[in-house]
């Protein structure tokens, strides 16, 4: 019996689930990530980004001092009082991604361009992201969270501008709207997700792959000084002297921002559309 006699009808295939979401959909969905993001971007006139890389698991200096307190009062172990030390020691990091987030804010938000000009981006989840996109949202200005759908950890945050924000399934997919747009990039602490995130940039800067180089500034120097030695890459010979003056280290919030601009308004401030 064929379907036309039981009164059957088959969709048509992109509106077939099966199809969508079975082996063969792949090449669909991977291109629906693609071009859904694209047409929001241009829907709200964003043709360029600032990124902000970090980890997910630091807390705000608020958060932080109140777990402390708690440990403290409650008679914590010294295994837990110390992790809720170091909590409150790392909120530094989240405190200065907020910040920075809102002057750079600020500062696109001034230019007299027509569209929104770089706009803070963040990979839309807890920690060093949330503090990206809340100090955006507190300086009034648009901002951008991409995403990913992970078993732990990943979860949206609640400052990111609701038409900008994403989900991902594929992380080539949103890697690649986090480089395609991004004319400066400032890495926060983080683990093994802001590493690859890293040095995926920076070799995609060293080989010339970018149409335009990405300014790329390391903050935390404690941390980025203890947990990569760049320097003894050098002298091993496996990166050469000038791959140093691929990213810029700092501490401090006023040269974190000043670098960024400088850079930005001398390399980026002409007026574009999106170029992919």
């Amino acid at each position: 019996m064929s379907e036309t006699d039981t009164g059957m009808e088959r969709p048509v295939a992109y509106k077939d689930a099966a199809f969508l979401e079975g082996h063969d959909g792949r090449a669909v969905r991977i291109l629906a990530e693609y071009l859904e993001p694209l047409a929001r971007f241009e829907a709200q006139g964003i043709s360029d980004t600032v990124v902000m890389f970090g980890s997910a698991r630091m807390i705000s200096l608020a958060d932080a001092e109140a777990r402390l307190a708690e440990a403290e009062a409650s008679g914590a172990g010294d295994g837990d009082l110390s992790v809720a030390q170091r909590d409150l020691n790392n909120a530094r990091y989240y405190e200065a991604a907020r910040e920075l987030s809102r002057r750079i804010t600020e500062w696109g938000i001034s230019l007299d361009c027509h569209g929104n000009r770089f706009v803070v981006c963040s990979g839309g989840g807890p920690g060093i992201m949330e503090a990206a996109n809340r100090g955006a949202a507190e300086a009034g200005g648009a901002n951008i969270g991409l995403n990913i759908q992970l078993p732990f950890e990943q979860t949206e945050n609640p400052y990111i501008t609701p038409e900008l924000a994403f989900q991902f399934h594929y992380f080539f997919m949103r890697k690649f709207w986090f480089v395609s747009l991004a004319k400066a990039i400032v890495v926060f602490p983080g683990g093994f997700g802001t590493m690859d995130e890293l040095f995926d940039v920076m070799t995609l800067n060293q080989t010339g792959k970018l149409t335009q180089k990405i300014s790329i500034v390391l903050y935390g120097m404690d941390y980025w000084n203890s947990v990569l030695n760049f320097e003894a890459m050098v002298e091993a010979g496996t990166i050469s002297p000038e791959d140093l003056d691929l990213f810029h280290r700092t501490d401090d919030l006023d040269d974190a921002f000043n670098f960024i601009t400088a850079d930005l308004s001398t390399n980026a401030i002409h007026c574009p559309g999106i170029i992919l």
